[in-house]
């Protein structure tokens, strides 16, 4: 689909507009920090990833609002202790002033995480992420076992970064989180990447558990496929059965292609209209609702 242009792709399917789960504003410094890790191909990312989109926040929101994107997330995640709650104060200070974007917060295995995390839910966060890659933690840490029963309790949604890619580490893969599903069946996971590349792992969690949900952040895109991260074309027939909990996501700005070769992804997969719907805008309706009157 060259040449897509995303607003008019919404439109064209009867949208309002776009929904997008997965998308990263954090604090400038942090943002720089995080640019330089794409820039010079880190030890997380592993080969090359120039990216398509910079500039500051309020011309990187303008930008997703031309895209037709009316909801989208802020997403900070924690490396390190103590660090959570500077992201959190940061991202809910910048949702409450970007109309559409959720409130987003994060956590890390520390003594203190209950306590901020059960504040955060109380003050109306919509949002958390975890990378486990990242944050080099396992989510069966036992400091965050109570974490993971008042989010389970709640219902607030989590994106998870926990697949191998781009570069597998200790605490990646799908075993840990089928663990943590056992303990925690009611968990709200939004899995992140659908998983990439342990692809059919993930998804059969997300087919066993029900408030267990993916996102196709960079999936279908052809810098992933190059990238070896290719989503098997016998695994397709399952996204359509998991129409429900499919969620759109892109990584932008964090992202090496235009944003539009992410919709022109999953327009190819000829699930058809009904299902890019779904994907697009109503399951992130469904999920936490819809943009305020404007």
């Amino acid at each position: 689909m060259p040449g897509l242009d995303p607003a008019g792709f919404a439109a064209d399917l009867g949208l309002p507009g776009l929904f997008d789960v997965h998308t990263h504003f954090l604090p400038p410094r942090v943002m720089a920090k995080v640019r330089h890790q794409f820039d010079s191909a880190g030890p997380l990312i592993g080969s090359t990833w120039p990216l398509e989109y910079r500039g500051p926040d309020e011309e990187l929101v303008a930008t997703l609002r031309g895209f037709g994107v009316r909801r989208f997330s802020s997403l900070p995640y924690a490396h390190k202790a103590g660090m959570a709650e500077f992201l959190n104060d940061w991202s809910f200070g910048f949702a409450d002033r970007t109309p559409g974007c959720l409130r987003s917060a994060t956590f890390y295995p520390e003594p203190g995480a209950p306590a901020y995390v059960a504040s955060r839910i109380a003050s109306d966060a919509e949002i958390f992420k975890i990378h486990v890659q990242v944050g080099a933690f396992d989510v069966r840490d036992p400091l965050l076992s109570e974490v993971w029963g008042l989010l389970e309790d709640s219902g607030t949604p989590v994106v998870l970064h926990a697949g191998s890619g781009p570069v597998v580490t200790a605490y990646t893969g799908p075993g840990p989180v089928a663990d943590l599903l056992a303990t925690h069946p009611r968990l709200a996971l939004v899995i992140a990447h659908l998983g990439a590349p342990e692809y059919a792992e993930f998804l059969a969690l997300a087919e066993s558990y029900e408030q267990v949900r993916v996102d196709t952040t960079m999936v279908f895109t052809p810098f992933f496929d190059e990238l070896g991260a290719a989503f098997p074309t016998d695994l397709v027939p399952r996204l359509r059965d998991l129409q429900p909990k499919v969620l759109l996501g892109s990584d932008f700005p964090n992202i090496p292609c235009p944003y539009a070769e992410q919709l022109a992804g999953l327009a190819n997969l000829d699930l058809g209209d009904d299902w890019l719907r779904d994907v697009c805008w109503h399951n992130g309706v469904r999920l936490f609702g819809g943009p305020a009157e404007e």
